[in-house]
């Protein structure tokens, strides 16, 4: 089988596995559609239908019961509902070195909300001010932290604008987010872009490029701009500031395939949402172009570069490990380059530099080092430890104490040292 699949490759066809549990709507019709049309073999597997096997080393998949037969390539469509079986269907793929167009971590980075924005809040890029709360306490001082009414109040899970709303004062926020609390939901509390006037941007990235864009525009009192919502489309060509923020949002989560929801905020670009399973009927119809293709096409190129997972892999041999290292202002090694820095010298390989907004992936040893750098390295693990700042060293490593003299720790204090002289006296009997 591995044979009769190296032979599809050497063609160029390649054998494609797509993940739905609705074989009729667009998105999946499409996209078997165009890798029908540019000659792969091409299947829709209902995700729900799988069975994932586990034993020791051989990860095995059963659909409908039966051995999975082998595929080059697995294109995912994730539904919200099934999140949690779906992501396990792709990992079980990437542990058997099959391309996955998107990840299992990238698929779950960008279903949760808070949990996008948090990854996405490290880096150089645009969102809104966005605010997380449980105390009913904490409800007004986070309003006010966002900038005050009107604000935007979104369920951490909701798709589509489904769960998506504007208070226009701070009274009806309190009131709402109390409500949605007093039933259990998670919300975020989020500035409302006034500026963006209920448009906003999806952008489509495949790899690293944007394959096509549309505005969206709200329509009569509407704010969201969501064509379930009945919003109108317009196609559009974003300038390299709105490309670039598209693919970097994408590739920060984890993402090959995605629909990055952008506002039109007075200081540049603000991302709203990163979508793992982007509607493909929309974007088709507003622009014309075949972006069902572009996919296909993108995983056919990427089919023998299957997504692992480095930190698992590089952290296999004993005392080695993947960290990332900052150079603080005042480090001794600002001014060096990475050659002159002696890292080499300590077995210790930088893989990635962060500066700033950029990410340079394997830098050139003669690249100079500057305050507020970071590096992404594999190497000894302790010796990694002994170039962390003292400082930091400490509050990373501390040391294990005895229990304090304090009240709460006082009833397990005296706990002990009663069942000590409990067994003290038996030992004496």
């Amino acid at each position: 089988m591995a044979a009769n699949l190296k032979k599809r490759n050497q063609r160029g066809n390649m054998k494609l596995a797509i993940l739905s549990t609705n074989l009729k709507c667009y998105s999946t019709r499409r996209l078997r559609e165009a890798a029908l049309q540019r000659g792969h073999e091409v299947k829709v597997l209902n995700t729900q239908k799988f069975a994932i096997d586990l034993e020791q080393g051989a990860p095995e998949l059963y659909f409908h019961r039966k051995k999975l037969s082998s595929y080059d390539a697995v294109l995912p469509r994730i539904g919200a509902s099934i999140t949690y079986f779906g992501t396990a269907v792709v990992r079980q793929f990437e542990q058997m070195d099959v391309f996955s167009a998107n990840s299992s971590a990238g698929i779950s980075n960008s279903r949760d909300k808070l949990r996008s924005l948090q990854i996405l809040s490290r880096h150089q890029i645009g969102i809104p001010k966005t605010t997380f709360v449980r105390d009913k306490r904490d409800i007004l001082p986070a309003i006010e932290r966002v900038g005050g009414a009107p604000v935007i109040i979104k369920l951490l899970e909701g798709t589509q604008g489904i769960g998506v709303l504007l208070a226009d004062t701070v009274q009806s926020a309190e009131a709402i987010i109390e409500l949605l609390h007093s039933q259990k939901q998670n919300v975020l509390i989020q500035k409302f872009v006034v500026e963006s006037k209920g448009r906003d941007i999806r952008a489509f990235v495949v790899g690293d490029r944007v394959v096509g864009a549309m505005r969206r525009v709200a329509q009569g009192q509407e704010f969201r701009s969501n064509v379930h919502r009945g919003g109108l489309t317009e196609p559009i060509h974003l300038d390299k500031l709105y490309m670039d923020t598209a693919v970097r949002a994408a590739q920060i989560l984890g993402l090959k395939v995605a629909g990055v929801d952008l506002l039109e905020g007075k200081n540049g670009p603000q991302i709203v949402e990163v979508n793992s399973s982007p509607g493909l009927e929309g974007i088709e119809r507003c622009t014309q172009l075949d972006i069902a293709g572009s996919v296909i096409d993108y995983i056919s190129a990427q089919v023998n570069f299957p997504e692992i997972d480095l930190r698992q892999r590089l952290t296999v041999s004993s005392g080695y490990g993947v960290a990332e290292l900052h150079i603080p202002l005042g480090s001794e090694y600002i001014g060096k380059s990475i050659k002159g820095s002696g890292l080499e010298e300590r077995d210790i390989n930088v893989l990635t530099l962060y500066r700033s907004a950029s990410v340079i992936p394997n830098p050139r040893q003669s690249r100079i080092l500057e305050a507020g750098d970071r590096l992404l390295c594999f190497g000894k693990l302790e010796l990694m430890r002994d170039m962390i700042p003292k400082k930091t060293n400490r509050r990373r490593r501390p040391m294990i104490k005895d229990l304090p003299d304090l009240p709460v720790a006082d009833e397990v204090l005296r706990e002990s040292s009663s069942d000590l002289s409990a067994i003290s006296s038996k030992e004496e009997l």
